[in-house]
């Protein structure tokens, strides 16, 4: 009977059950036709809470970002200044971590809170907060989630999207493939094969399921709770299979501009910052991320050097000035990104109201490899912002990142008091 399971899980995978992206399908629209008739016909879309998150695996320079003074009159620092414009839109937080170590090796949890190598026996694993939302909220549109980054770089690549079974969710690495996923129609071949293969992969899961439930009849505890796993495994690829099912025959909205060159995150921010920006006011998806790798280094800036060598500075100040460079293009490109959300309206606000954007950084000190003091920004959402908030002790302890991951999520809906290695809500 073994062998018969080894047989048809790997059936289901050549059928492309485990398919495409974890957390990736395809993407929504209630009806073809133009962008405007798009965004008034999505229904339930309209008002419904999102969340973006932008990370950079090198992190800041902070003394270059965090203000002197908290408050609301907090002053205008280097890299805050492309900012300006939104800063009634958003708050500065300091003093947030994980409480991790390990330097880039602990950039990854930047949205989890969670080592790798420690989340072998946690309930949640290493889940990162935009695939624990698109978990709970993902059927509510073609795309659960979208993964964008790097692939070039450092440590393995793009390193900001995690499943809970401990999987990192390779990125989409260029403006035209995010394009394609998100207006490019299947042929009416392929929407064919689609539906053979939903058909295929169906039936193999009817038999994993009754193969296994048989098992179940005959296994000690220990096994018992192996087979509960394998089991929660099964349902989740049932989910997906229902998700893919649900919108192989749904049309994708028209395009509103030519596919973009086959650029990359290296040389078009800009645009894939505008094709996430589409993504959500089509109701695509209501959970993004973006990651913004090692080898970001945009040559019309004229930096030769490479952007990870740069981040070892040793506190030259021609390296720290490539740096400052750097960042605030990147920064730029961001606030650019909050003032294209504010200006869609959505509903009774905008976007932007609807929208939690986390703009941050795993690492705090790349120079010394320091994972605390997170440099964090948030922005939209409903929050009241405008100000630099300073975050202070409990006590003896600090107060985690994660305990904002859960306000994040609360708002979003989802019913949770923590989070990875949160200790409450967020104050």
């Amino acid at each position: 009977m073994k062998s018969k399971l080894n047989r048809r899980r790997f059936l289901l995978r050549a059928a492309g059950a485990t398919l495409a992206l974890p957390g990736l399908t395809s993407l929504m629209a209630k009806t073809a036709g133009s962008l405007a008739t798009v965004q008034a016909t999505r229904g339930a879309g309209i008002g419904a809470k999102r969340f973006v998150g932008v990370g950079n695996l090198l992190g800041f320079q902070t003394k270059s970002l965090f203000p002197k003074t908290v408050g609301k009159g907090y002053e205008s620092t280097r890299l805050l200044k492309p900012l300006e414009a939104m800063r009634d839109q958003m708050t500065v937080y300091r003093g947030l971590d994980h409480g991790i170590k390990g330097g880039h090796f602990a950039v990854h949890s930047f949205l989890s809170g969670v080592l790798n190598s420690e989340a072998k026996d946690r309930e949640d694993g290493n889940v990162t907060i935009d695939q624990y939302l698109a978990e709970e909220i993902g059927s509510q549109t073609r795309f659960p989630s979208l993964t964008v980054g790097s692939e070039g770089g450092i440590h393995g690549g793009c390193q900001l999207s995690w499943t809970r079974s401990g999987v990192r969710v390779p990125p989409i690495t260029s403006p035209a493939e995010l394009f394609d996923r998100l207006f490019a129609s299947d042929s009416p071949k392929r929407r064919r094969e689609m539906v053979e293969e939903n058909g295929l992969q169906g039936s193999i899961l009817d038999a994993i399921n009754e193969e296994a439930k048989g098992l179940a009849k005959k296994v000690n505890r220990e096994d018992q709770e192996k087979l509960d796993e394998y089991f929660t495994s099964i349902r989740d690829v049932e989910k997906r299979l229902e998700l893919r099912r649900q919108w192989t025959d749904q049309p994708k909205p028209d395009a509103p501009f030519a596919k973009p060159a086959n650029a990359n995150t290296v040389e078009d921010l800009p645009m894939l910052y505008a094709l996430i920006a589409l993504a959500l006011q089509t109701d695509s998806t209501r959970v993004a991320t973006l990651e913004i790798g090692g080898s970001f280094l945009p040559q019309h800036l004229g930096i030769e050097k490479s952007y990870h060598g740069l981040s070892h500075h040793g506190n030259d100040a021609e390296a720290v000035g490539h740096l400052l460079a750097l960042e605030a293009y990147q920064i730029g490109h961001f606030g650019k990104f909050l003032n294209k959300l504010s200006s869609v309206q959505d509903g009774e606000g905008t976007l932007l109201d609807s929208t939690s954007v986390l703009f941050g950084s795993g690492i705090g000190d790349a120079n010394s490899h320091k994972n605390s003091d997170l440099p964090v920004l948030l922005a939209g959402g409903g929050y009241r912002h405008g100000e630099f908030k300073k975050a202070e002790s409990q006590g003896i302890k600090k107060v985690p990142l994660c305990n904002l991951f859960v306000d994040l999520a609360q708002r979003m809906g989802v019913e949770t008091e923590s989070f990875g290695n949160s200790t409450g809500n967020f104050s």
